[in-house]
């Protein structure tokens, strides 16, 4: 009963976004129709991947993916073709200059809520207008050197602070809004490529990749401060949060609670194999100190994470290239235990809510495992996917209260005579540990939920976008999201969240 109600729920969400979108994929030109198909652009570093999309602007998530500036790495346009940034990018200097301004205004009415916790999304109608303006510079020192500095500035404010939601619905929102909108340092790196064959292959440079050609088959190694979702999780689909989806968990896998400060950013290093179809990468990279915190613990003995992903890209379907990818990771920190917080708000009979804080050791470990599919349909349409788990006893640290993850969705791609425009939709369903729930139900806090008390079920998440481009590099994207159970309460909800976003590459 339950994998046919689930399918069902699943079936009419997706009937229910997917009908303006075949409409408007008939009509490219009646933008109200809100949902015409996109240019298929690859978001992935690994070049070969590169190679076999179709070239459009090309995204890379930053944080969480980082909550902030997500590097847009773009094609040249063709003389007859418009241009997509407001500055051409040199493909033979040495040096790389290029920006980014993206601000997201959402609003969400009123909605039924049974009761309402310090955690909650507030069940008041409510708007919020976030912005995030970054400076990416490089250097191509040589052939095989490369350094980068990118300078940002992340302000305004989230939908209730950003608290009350697993699959949060703006990805560029800092979950600190005390630290405020100084620039701060992003990313500082070292990119060194390690050439293992003779064969080179054209690719496209970026703001985090300058060269134009590079081996067919190679290592490379990065060293410095970066997002580990600059390189790891990448989908086609779903990871840029300024031109495509915003929710957290659409973006993202979910369980991946990969090591980041509450900016999205980490201190670390990445070695990668390339062999045509095939990578493999690991990354060392350091953890907050505490949950959700600015500050990284420099102390690897006790508080790191380490993180492997390997894909192969191929044609799955006759003529359909598609990318599957497997990650792993495991991350040791100052972490929270939810079923000794529960054990002593049994035993000590104060009364008081169960406190995961006060039950923090250094050295846990927590662990995830993650699949990540994309794969071209029709010449237009595009399918991609995520499933994610990861053990529930320790403390959602880094990213979000996530422990089991599934995401599904469609972009639309290549709409003859608007082709830099893109729509997408998807849907997305989180669920919690028993010891989670258990201990959000007595009334516990996460760093981002606790309604008080909790009626569980799975949130579910549905989103549409249409991305229109303007004029060179500006862009205006329309998003709904529709969020079943928030917070995994269905004592709340559910509450539809509308979105206007301008997104300006420079």
């Amino acid at each position: 009963m339950l994998v046919r109600w689930l399918t069902s729920r699943v079936l009419c969400s997706c009937v229910v976004v997917m009908w303006p979108l075949a409409a408007a994929a008939q009509n490219p030109f009646n933008v109200s129709s809100n949902t015409p198909s996109s240019q298929n652009f690859d978001v992935s570093l690994n070049d070969t991947q590169a190679a076999l999309a179709p070239p459009i602007t090309d995204s890379i998530q930053d944080t969480g993916s980082s909550q902030c500036g997500n590097p847009t790495q773009n094609t040249p346009a063709a003389s007859d073709e418009t241009p997509i940034t407001m500055f051409p990018h040199s493909q033979t200097a040495r040096f790389w200059i290029s920006g980014q301004g993206n601000v997201v205004f959402q609003w969400h009415p009123i909605f039924p809520a049974a009761y309402s916790g310090s955690n909650s999304l507030n069940a008041q109608a409510e708007n919020a207008t976030s912005r995030v303006y970054t400076l990416y510079t490089g250097y191509q020192l040589t052939d095989t050197t490369e350094v980068f500095a990118d300078i940002e500035s992340a302000g305004g404010l989230g939908l209730s602070n950003a608290m009350g939601l697993a699959g949060f619905t703006n990805l560029d929102v800092v979950r600190n809004p005390a630290l405020g909108s100084v620039p701060y340092l992003a990313r500082l790196m070292i990119r060194q490529i390690i050439p293992l064959s003779r064969k080179k292959d054209a690719v496209e440079r970026g703001p985090l990749a300058l060269a134009t050609s590079l081996p067919a088959r190679r290592i490379e190694i990065r060293f410095g401060k970066f997002g580990l979702v600059d390189f790891f999780d990448l989908n086609s689909g779903g990871t840029d949060s300024h031109l495509q989806f915003l929710n957290w968990t659409l973006d993202n896998n979910g369980a991946y609670d990969y090591a980041a400060n509450t900016r999205g950013y980490t201190d670390g290093i990445i070695i990668e194999y390339d062999d045509h179809n095939f990578s493999a990468r690991f990354a060392e990279a350091l953890m907050p100190k505490v949950a959700n915190g600015i500050n990284l613990d420099a102390d690897i003995a006790r508080a790191r994470s380490e993180n492997i992903e390997v894909d192969y890209s191929g044609n799955f379907l006759p003529g359909r290239t598609g990318t599957i990818r497997f990650l792993a990771y495991v991350n040791h920190a100052n972490m929270g235990d939810y079923r000794e917080a529960i054990d002593n708000f049994l035993n000590d009979g104060r009364g008081t809510p169960p406190d995961i804080t006060a039950t923090r050791q250094q050295g846990r470990i927590k662990y995830g495992f993650g699949v990540n599919v994309e794969q071209q349909v029709l010449s237009h349409l595009q399918f991609f996917g995520r499933w994610g788990w990861n053990e529930g006893r320790h403390e959602s640290f880094a990213y979000t209260e996530v422990n089991e993850a599934l995401e599904l969705g469609v972009a639309f791609t290549d709409i003859p005579r608007r082709k830099n425009d893109r729509a997408g939709t998807a849907l997305s369903i989180n669920g919690i540990s028993d010891d989670h729930r258990r201990y959000l139900s007595l009334g516990g806090l996460g760093f981002l939920l606790g309604d008080g008390a909790l009626d569980y079920a799975r949130e579910r998440i549905v989103e549409g976008y249409y991305t229109l481009h303007v004029w060179r590099g500006t862009f205006v994207s329309f998003d709904l999201q529709r969020i079943c159970d928030p917070g995994y309460n269905q004592a709340r909800g559910p509450v539809i969240v509308p979105t206007l976003r301008v997104h300006v590459d420079f």
